[in-house]
């Protein structure tokens, strides 16, 4: 079986780097082990966001009253939950397969593993090897849940993110260790549906890698949500004899227990780059990932890695941009294009935790642009002053947007609220373009709209705030 291209995993790197070397001309494969549509799309990104609609939705309906609305006696039907978000999935990976057979694109089914450069073994289900040659090979593996040695996942009273989507009974209560977008996401769908949740995180603040200021205020709306939240804590070990969990938490006021029903480890990711033909192929790695060059080719020419198992950040829409310029980096190659693609910027890649409030966060935080030498022109928007967000009942969070203070340089924004996660491109676009404060001043925002707060933060930042 000779291809031109080869693609191990079919994720939203791995399928759109087929299709992008397809419509390119090149005769393509993709080899996938269980679902097309990888992890992010069968038991991450999509079926998490259907669980947290249908918790957003309970909440509203339990607080019709607020909206001058009647609907007593709102329940909710925890297996029909999980199953509306199995459908979901379901119903994505379907669509993978048909922009497969649309774009004329093999797929192969088994376990990829890399030969020699040139050839991929793939071992299907049934144990039955074959090679599938070809002259280019992307990696696209992906991630795995990282296990934490204190706390062994048994897939019953210690899950990991695939048994939280489908839990047969909903706990009646959850420790989620780890505060990451996973973490938050399932201690919000969680704690709306009505299990009691703990929060235990190991580093100062929850959500890390977020801005101080969102960091502190999610921490406050989840709390008054009922979420109990220990930070700078660290699960040390589990007792699982009993009918439920008993955690030990070494806490900065001393060793506490904590008893629930579940715990779901949530405590970050992990590549995978096991047993798939690196070191026999003598490909680099460190760190735990592949190193890859500007265009995403591998120590060994005509090996590209992409998405979670390549140093970028692990995210679905930085892994799809990194499979689309692997597959033009060939095509330049052959000839077959005319330039090379555009290296992807990683400091203006947006990250969106769909949690509620929902976070969206790009660019510098407010430390990192202190560190890197900036001085600073930030300004913020309170919701709480938004006619749209009134009307909407949301009115928690912000728009926080940080400036360099000589040149008006757009350093980053930083947002909690209400739907935030759909106006961050916004602030995507206008920093691929070197927007400064003058442009997003000056640029008409529709009025109500919550969008129209970047552009009031913005007017805070300079003295020229009319509306806070």
């Amino acid at each position: 079986m000779a291809y031109d291209v080869v693609v191990i995993g079919s994720g939203p790197g791995g399928y759109p780097a087929a299709i992008r070397a397809s419509q390119l001309g090149f005769k393509v494969a993709i080899i996938e082990k269980e679902s097309l549509g990888g992890i992010c799309l069968n038991w991450g990104c999509i079926p998490t966001k259907a669980l947290l609609k249908s918790a957003q939705t309970y909440e509203s309906l339990k607080h019709a009253k607020d909206y001058g609305l009647e609907a007593s006696d709102v329940k909710h039907n925890f297996e029909a939950v999980i199953k509306r978000s199995r459908g979901v999935a379901d119903k994505m990976s379907k669509g993978v397969q048909f922009l497969m057979k649309k774009n004329k694109i093999d797929v192969i089914m088994g376990y990829g593993k890399i030969k020699s450069k040139g050839k991929v073994e793939v071992t299907g289900a049934d144990g039955k090897a074959q090679i599938v040659e070809a002259k280019y090979i992307v990696i696209a593996t992906g991630a795995r849940s990282r296990q934490l040695p204190s706390l062994p996942i048994d897939g019953k009273k210690v899950i990991g993110y695939r048994e939280a989507m489908v839990l047969p009974q909903q706990p009646k209560s959850m420790i989620v260790v780890g505060s990451g977008a996973i973490g938050v996401e399932f201690a919000y769908f969680y704690n709306s549906m009505g299990t009691k949740v703990t929060i235990v995180e190991f580093l100062p603040k929850i959500v890390p890698v977020e801005d101080d200021d969102v960091s502190k205020e999610l921490e406050k709306q989840y709390k008054k949500q009922g979420i109990e939240i220990y930070t700078s804590s660290e699960v040390t070990g589990v007792d699982i004899s009993g009918s439920g969990v008993k955690a030990k938490v070494k806490t900065p006021k001393g060793e506490i227990t904590l008893e629930a029903d579940a715990v779901l480890s949530a405590a970050g990711i992990v590549a995978n780059i096991e047993n798939i033909g690196l070191e026999e192929n003598s490909i680099k790695t460190e760190k735990g990932k592949v190193v890859v060059d500007k265009y995403q080719q591998t120590s060994v020419a005509g090996i590209y890695a992409i998405g979670d198992c390549s140093p970028g950040q692990a995210l679905a829409h930085v892994a799809s941009k990194e499979g689309i310029n692997a597959a033009e980096h060939m095509a330049y190659l052959e000839k077959k294009l005319a330039h090379q693609p555009e290296p992807l910027d990683y400091n203006n890649i947006p990250g969106c935790t769909y949690c509620t409030p929902e976070v969206a966060s790009i660019g510098y935080t407010e430390k990192a642009a202190k560190d890197s030498g900036y001085e600073l022109k930030i300004g913020k928007f309170p919701f709480i002053a938004s006619g749209k967000a009134s009307a909407a009942g949301a009115t928690e969070g912000f728009i926080k947007v940080i400036y360099d203070a000589k040149y008006g340089e757009f350093l980053g924004a930083h947002m909690i609220g209400y739907n935030v996660t759909e106006l961050i491109a916004e602030v995507s676009v206008a920093r691929k373009l070197e927007t400064t404060y003058h442009e997003i001043l000056n640029a008409s925002h529709p009025h109500p709209t919550m969008s129209e707060g970047v552009k009031e933060a913005t007017a805070a930042a300079y003295g020229e705030a009319t509306d806070i």
